[in-house]
């Protein structure tokens, strides 16, 4: 069967680094714990690449970043899409139980946040 990866793209401002960081860390070990292969997150750090004249849509472009924030882009890799389902149905009632009674506020704009899943063809 084929592996499956979950991928996100969004911006965080600068002053919620620490607290996405913060929050990516616990997400990672938490996710990594209920089964996913593999958990990263990655900062941006050149935004225009030179694809050799050819044009491409670029981030910037998707998710629009305000003055002082960031882009990021992340992935989690699983077995398969049934058991990222399944990971998935762990990871949330997880932090469902741990963070009933915590008003919680995300530290990025959930409108600018951009995902997909993806069935992996080659590796």
């Amino acid at each position: 069967m084929a592996k499956y990866v979950d991928g996100f793209v969004f911006t965080v401002p600068e002053k919620n680094l620490s607290i996405y960081k913060k929050m990516a860390k616990e997400a990672s070990v938490v996710w990594k714990k209920f089964g996913a292969l593999d958990y990263k997150e990655c900062r941006a750090n050149n935004l225009s690449p030179d694809m050799h004249g050819m044009k491409a849509w670029s981030f910037p472009k998707m998710v629009k970043p305000k003055q002082g924030e960031e882009i990021w882009f992340s992935f989690i890799v699983y077995k398969s899409k049934k058991d990222r389902d399944a990971v998935n149905k762990k990871v949330m009632e997880y932090f469902n139980k741990k963070y009933a009674n915590v008003e919680m506020k995300m530290p990025f704009d959930m409108k600018r946040f951009c995902t997909a899943g993806f069935t992996v063809e080659v590796e």
